[in-house]
């Protein structure tokens, strides 16, 4: 669990860090070079990512069960999911839903945390799960008082929310079929 938590610091610390102090990042920005920033940032990032991936793994073999959900709420988190992966795509092109949404990514990340929370029970799923959740909603609070940054990605377009749906949904069909099972180790259905 202590892998787990410490990933958890680590990963939700570094995006937290224009949550907290916005004018600090920028100033460390500009003195270190925006690629320097970006470079020590996407490292600490990944540290802390392994080692939830890596905690979250020794967390589910001695699982501390706070709740058993039931069927309903796994097939409702299956439902829950379907918007995500083309949320995902449509934060790199830009076209209605990014417009429709502001923040695609964010609504991506609240829904998949949410919908994990429904459907497990574990105190290593709360923990992971619930702190995604909450680091975004206070991120999406935190936007309205700093200035977004630009986001790369495709040039604006129609198209794009195509692109998105389908490519999402195409990403979502191959994680609800084999993917969540292989890379996971849990089946979306029948598990």
């Amino acid at each position: 669990m202590s892998q787990l938590l410490a990933g958890l610091v680590i990963f939700l610390g570094v995006h937290s860090i224009s949550i907290v102090n916005d004018d600090w990042r920028n100033r460390m920005a500009a003195r270190t070079g925006e690629w320097t920033w970006k470079a020590a940032y996407g490292l600490i990032a990944l540290l802390g990512l392994l080692l939830i991936v890596r905690g979250y793994g020794l967390a589910r073999m001695d699982p501390v069960v706070l709740y058993s959900p039931p069927q309903v709420l796994r097939l409702l988190a299956v439902g829950l999911m379907l918007p995500v992966f083309p949320l995902l795509f449509a934060a790199y092109l830009p076209g209605r839903i990014r417009d429709v949404t502001r923040h695609p990514m964010l609504v991506a990340t609240k829904l998949w945390a949410f919908a994990h929370l429904l459907a497990n029970g574990t105190l290593a799923a709360v923990l992971l799960f619930g702190g995604f959740l909450a680091w975004a909603v206070a991120d999406r609070i935190s936007l309205r008082h700093r200035t977004a940054r630009p986001v790369p990605g495709a040039p604006p377009s129609g198209r794009n929310d195509v692109i998105a749906v389908v490519l999402g949904l195409l990403l979502y069909a191959a994680f609800v079929m084999w993917l969540h099972r292989d890379l996971i180790g849990v089946p979306v259905i029948g598990g």
